[in-house]
Formats: structure tokens, C-alpha cells, sequence
């Protein structure tokens, strides 16, 4: 029986290239060597979101990103939190063995207390109990189907590390009922450049999307920022922030010969985005029409994460009743 992965992608808008690359892409690699489960936290998105319409569209935007770029659900599983009663049960008995201070220390709660105190603010202005127990309740998403990896990035592994504390916790009362997961974590795409340089993010407004029509996609990709290098002079690759990107996404061979080519000297910028549009247009096409026909059908989503929750489900429920004798609780009233 293979070990289980599972990823979240959170409703938060349609997805540009350093999502693909830096969680995505590896996410979906991971169902070649494990049963992998995909869902949509739409719950803790009403930290929030509070336009129900809008959370429904950024739900089914999640969906269709991860169906558009090659999720199998008849392969692997993919669901709604929220058709996961499951999880909010869990998620209450995990908060009874998890320590306050260790919430405290959670960065992004921290980050709007910290934010508060050095603007005068009270130190809890604007921060709601969903958001300080965000990390419980993504624990509960991942310790109820006994997950053995969770591919993370750099801003989510103190999160991992913390339902890691809480299972450890719960064992330590109860005996092993708990799988301790693991991260995975990919080195080399673990911070993408936007075109200012810095990490390519919606907050830093500096991102690539990968499903916009191809006119917006050619638009940010010419203002990337690069050097003052003239075409006939060397440059180092590895600084430049098309390459950065480029070399996820072009054939092996293609990216020596472009690292050549930046050593030695003789590449224009202008001529290095142009490849850049042309690549993620081959690389994109078929799954922008695909994300887009999923867009105009939000039934066949429906259907598909409906069938995904039963899956889920009935790998949750023994695990589920596991921790209930554990603690003591009727099993039968599941």
C-alpha cells in the first residue's frame, strides 16, 4: 500500500508560475510515487474572505488549477475541506493538546502582532481565533489521512513542524495513533523571482500568470528587470531573473546551450524574454483552454470534488476513530 502525500492549494486567485514551480508542479510529481490527496482549504480562507460568492469562485479556481495542469481524479483524490466534517472534529480534539505559546510563535499570527505594536495598534487589533488557530486546523487537515509527506515551501514549514509538535503530543498520551509527516522541500525552486527580483508574489504585484490570456502573460515577462549588459558582453546566469524562471520550464539541452551562451556573451535581454513568452506559451496553452472550459462548468467541478470527499472520507474514518478510542469517546457516534 503507498504512503500518502497531501498538498492544499488555498483559494486565493488563479495561479502564476511561482506557484506551478514552487508547489504545483512538485505536488503533482508526488503522485507518481505515493496515493495523493489534493484538497482546497476553503474554510480557513474565511480568516479572510467574507463574500461567499467570491469564495465559491476562488474555490473553483483552486479546483480547476490543479485539474487543468494534470490532476488525475481518478487517480488521485481531490475534495473541499468543508466536505470534510471529519476534519472540524479533529481539529477541536487537537486544540486540547496543544500548547498556547506554541500558537503564539506561529509566524503569521506573530507577523500582525508585530505589525500592530510598532503602528501603536492594540496587539491583537484585527487578528480573529480563526487565524490564531489557523495552524490547528491545518494539522487536523493532515493528520487525518495519516499523511506521510506534505510538500511545503519555506513559509509553510513552521506550520508542518507545529502539527508535528501536536501529533507528537497526542502520542505521547495516547500511543502511536498518529502518523508524524514529513516535508518535502525542492532547494531549487524554493523562491522564483517576480520581474522586480524579488520572490514572485500576488502581495508584491510582480507575478506571471500562467492561465491569462497570452498578451497578459507577454506583458509582465518585458518588464522583467535585468542588468544594463549590453547583448555582446558576458553575463552570469545565475543572476539573471529570465533564467531563473527559463530553466524550469525549457529542455535540458536548451538550457546548457543558454547557459553557454550568457557565459560567453553575445545574448540580448530583449531576445531572452521573447523565448521566455514563446516557452510558457507551449508549455501553457492546452491547460489555460482546459482551465478555462472547467471555469465556464462548475457542475463537473461539483462532481469532482463530491466523488473526491467520499474517497477522503473513507480513508478518514478509521483514523478518525482511532483518536475517539483513544480519548475515550463514543466510537459508534461518528
Amino acid at each position: 500500500m503507498k504512503q500518502i502525500a497531501l498538498t492544499g492549494l488555498k483559494p486565493s486567485g488563479s495561479p502564476h508560475i511561482g506557484n506551478y514551480l514552487g508547489m504545483l508542479k512538485p505536488s503533482l510529481e508526488l503522485a507518481e510515487k505515493f496515493q495523493a490527496l489534493y484538497f482546497i482549504p476553503d474554510y480557513h480562507a474565511l480568516t479572510t474572505v467574507r463574500d461567499r460568492e467570491q469564495l465559491a469562485n476562488l474555490t473553483y479556481q483552486a479546483a480547476a488549477t490543479w485539474l487543468a495542469l494534470g490532476l488525475n481524479p481518478d487517480e488521485e483524490i481531490i475534495y473541499r475541506q468543508s466536505d470534510i466534517p471529519e476534519v472540524f472534529e479533529l481539529a477541536w480534539v487537537l486544540s486540547c493538546f496543544t500548547a498556547k505559546g506554541l500558537l503564539n510563535r506561529a509566524h503569521a499570527y506573530k507577523a500582525i502582532v508585530d505589525d500592530n505594536i510598532a503602528e501603536g495598534r492594540e496587539e491583537d487589533k484585527n487578528i480573529n481565533v480563526g487565524l490564531f488557530t489557523y495552524p490547528v486546523l491545518m494539522a487536523a487537515d493532515i493528520l487525518l489521512f495519516g499523511t506521510h509527506v506534505v510538500p511545503v515551501g519555506l513559509d509553510q514549514q513552521q506550520h508542518l513542524e507545529i502539527t508535528r509538535d501536536i501529533a507528537l503530543t497526542f502520542n505521547a498520551n495516547y500511543g502511536d495513533v498518529l502518523t508524524i509527516p514529513e516535508a518535502v522541500i525542492r532547494e531549487e525552486v524554493m523562491t522564483i523571482p517576480g520581474i522586480d527580483g524579488r520572490k514572485m508574489s500576488k502581495s508584491y504585484n510582480n507575478v506571471i500568470p500562467i492561465f491569462a490570456p497570452s498578451n497578459q502573460v507577454r506583458k509582465p515577462v518585458m518588464r522583467i528587470v535585468t542588468d544594463s549588459k549590453r547583448p555582446e558582453d558576458p553575463k552570469d546566469p545565475d543572476e539573471c531573473n529570465i533564467f531563473a524562471i527559463y530553466r524550469h520550464l525549457a529542455a535540458t539541452d536548451a538550457v546548457a546551450a543558454k547557459r553557454e551562451l550568457y557565459l560567453k556573451g553575445g545574448l540580448a535581454y530583449g531576445e531572452m524574454k521573447k523565448e521566455l513568452v514563446a516557452l510558457l506559451e507551449t508549455t501553457f496553452s492546452e491547460q489555460r483552454d482546459r482551465y478555462n472550459a472547467l471555469m465556464g462548468n462548475p457542475d463537473e467541478i461539483n462532481k469532482i470534488l463530491e466523488k473526491g470527499a467520499e474517497k477522503a472520507r473513507d480513508i478518514a474514518a478509521p483514523i478518525l476513530a482511532k483518536v475517539r478510542k483513544a480519548v475515550g469517546v463514543s466510537v459508534g457516534a461518528q
